[in-house]
């Protein structure tokens, strides 16, 4: 049996950085990801246990840090050598117990006492002390030299970390609940004014699904979605957007809807919340141009570095808020997101850790393959 492992070489890093600019993926080819005979790691304290994975999905974070664009600011946040995977399904070894991981190495799962206030706060995705405690720096599971993740056949975890999986869901279901926890998350923030969703990704295709599973009752106005490719558009309609459109044609829909006028690409009015799934600077430049004064955009896609105009934010007072991770009550909300919409149809694709290449090449290439969630599936070595 055997894990994938990201090691810290910067000559392969920058290798990956190259050919994953020449095309999304290959970075997994040429850089510090590679296969290794499985290690069974120490327990850091007694109470923690061992999980055996059946499956793990491949999320945009892990396609960044494979292909080399993740940003510096997390250099103090992980721990090298360290195994990715953190949208994760698992069993409990030695119980008859499967489980989904909430992957934040928050206070409680570091050992820190007293906690932070976030995490009294029950605001885990917030924690303060991600870099302390008796565990090696990882601000989640997948990230962490001390935890392995899911790319692997063996990992350790804490029991604050375990959300029981109900037996009518299917290891597909199973694995997309963590990713829509995030969309729980972020859902929390819909108000049932006229929104946009830039993006119709995993993570947008999920947040839209939250919103119309757990805030539709709310809904005043039209949920406007972005999309590029065909089976993006048909999901989108599926999961209950009203307008379903390309980046270029969305302006044209806010201002229609918002009555605005147009001063250059500014929107006079628009949408009083913007949902950024994508995190690049024209989606969130784009973002601000229809966003309503005094509105907010909501970043749900991780962004990097970017470059903004950002005189709009001061002259309209508008707001760009980041949307991270998500608290255990999440989790159980996006259980029943999961039942709603029968999100387990999202899981395209999946594949043996051995065919990992491959496997992030189609996660890379998702959306122009017809395709939403790629996973590696470990279950034949049960």
């Amino acid at each position: 049996m055997s894990r994938l492992v990201f090691s810290r070489k910067p000559a392969k890093f920058a290798l990956a950085r190259i050919a994953g600019a020449i095309m999304p993926g290959a970075g997994a080819s040429v850089g510090p990801l590679a296969l290794e005979p499985d290690e069974r790691l120490p327990l850091p304290t007694p109470e923690w246990v061992r999980l055996r994975p059946r499956m793990a999905g491949i999320c945009g974070s892990d396609l960044s840090l494979i292909d080399g664009t993740a940003s510096a600011y997390f250099d103090p946040l992980v721990s090298y050598p360290f195994t990715p995977g953190h949208e994760v399904v698992a069993d409990v070894e030695g119980h008859q117990r499967r489980v989904v991981l909430v992957p934040v190495l928050s206070c409680v799962t570091r050992g820190v006492n007293p906690v932070c206030p976030a995490c009294a706060a029950g605001r885990i995705n917030l924690c303060e002390r991600v870099a302390f405690g008796h565990l090696e720096p990882g601000l989640q599971t997948g990230f962490c030299a001390d935890t392995g993740g899911g790319w692997s056949n063996a990992m350790v975890a804490h029991p604050s970390q375990l959300v029981d999986v109900p037996a009518d869901l299917s290891d597909e279901a199973a694995v997309l609940i963590e990713p829509t926890a995030c969309a729980v998350h972020a859902a929390a923030r819909y108000t049932g004014e006229q929104t946009v969703i830039i993006g119709a990704g995993t993570l947008g295709l999920l947040t839209l699904a939250a919103i119309t599973a757990t805030r539709d009752a709310v809904r005043k106005a039209p949920i406007v979605v972005t999309a590029r490719y065909a089976e993006q558009k048909r999901l989108a309609k599926e999961l209950g957007a009203d307008i379903v459109c390309t980046t270029d044609e969305m302006p044209r829909y806010v201002r229609s809807a918002s009555s605005s006028l147009v001063i250059g690409e500014q929107l006079t009015c628009g949408a009083p919340h913007v949902i950024d799934c994508v995190g690049s600077s024209d989606s969130l430049q784009q973002a601000l141009q229809v966003v309503a004064p005094g509105g907010e955009v909501q970043v749900v896609g991780m962004p990097s570095n970017v470059s903004l105009e950002l005189t709009s934010l001061w002259h309209r007072e508008t707001a760009i808020r980041g949307c991270y991770a998500y608290t255990h009550a999440d989790f159980h909300t996006a259980i029943d997101v999961i039942r709603h919409h029968d999100l387990a149809r999202l899981v395209s694709a999946t594949y043996s850790l051995k065919e990992y290449t491959d496997a992030i090449a189609h996660a890379a290439a998702s959306g122009r393959r017809g395709a939403v969630k790629i996973a590696f599936d470990m279950r034949g070595n049960l």
